[in-house]
């Protein structure tokens, strides 16, 4: 258990594959960030995604019709100091500190062909899982002759929830709503039209929906989307 009073600093955990990031904890990341100070706010997104159907009887404008939901988004900045002010330890510059922060949550893996997966850990307090979106670093404070010493980072990460799990919390496996899937191994467009629509024959409008020159060559990872059916059976 935590200390009583004690300052716990909010931890970026680095995993390799989601499996190990849904459950470990520091000891099992494959690295980590600690801040310097905490963040004072952080912002959580959730938008929902709606499209535009026929003009309801006497109405004026078109009706949005509900899709589906977007994975939660997350975003705070994190401070980088090397003037001593904050910590007592003055360093020449930020950039090496910057550099490993950059590298943690931006690099490519090669033996998983991705980027990490993240947990953000403060104290005890597990605080959201996801995958890095985009990173921003704005450098605030120099030397001189131009060598930075402060500098802000805000980062953005989307839960990476896997769309199966979305799917059953939100209890909507209706062929009447969009449905966004990420191909797996031994997955086929067929097979997964079957899966949302009871049916495999729309495999050709979904490849032609994304833009799908060869409906056989499905990649693992990539994201399929499934239009919803209308009430004539068709693909809208």
């Amino acid at each position: 258990m935590a200390e009583s009073g004690k300052l716990e600093k909010m931890l970026i955990l680095a995993f390799s594959d989601s499996t190990t990031a849904e459950t470990g904890g520091k000891n099992e990341a494959d690295e980590y960030v600690e801040a310097l100070i905490n963040p004072e706010n952080y912002t959580q997104s959730y938008k929902l995604k709606f499209s535009q159907s026929g003009q309801g009887q006497g109405t004026s404008g078109q009706q949005l019709k509900y899709e589906y939901s977007e994975p939660e988004e997350m975003s705070f900045e994190f401070l980088f100091d090397n003037t001593g002010i904050i910590d007592g330890n003055p360093r020449d510059s930020v950039t090496e500190d910057l550099q490993k922060f950059r590298k943690v949550l931006t690099e490519y893996k090669g033996d998983a062909h991705e980027p990490r997966h993240f947990k953000l850990v403060w104290g005890e307090n597990s605080i959201f899982k996801g995958r890095v979106t985009e990173l921003e670093i704005t450098h605030k404070l120099f030397k001189p002759d131009g060598t930075p010493l402060r500098a802000t980072a805000k980062v953005t990460f989307k839960s990476s929830i896997e769309e199966e799990k979305r799917a059953a919390s939100e209890d909507r496996q209706s062929a009447d709503l969009t449905h966004i899937r990420r191909v797996k191994a031994g997955d086929t467009l067929p097979l997964m039209c079957f899966r949302i629509y009871g049916d495999s024959r729309h495999y050709l409008d979904v490849a032609a929906t994304n833009g799908l020159n060869n409906f056989r060559s499905l990649t693992p990872g990539m994201e399929i989307r499934f239009p919803p059916i209308d009430k004539t059976g068709k693909i809208s």
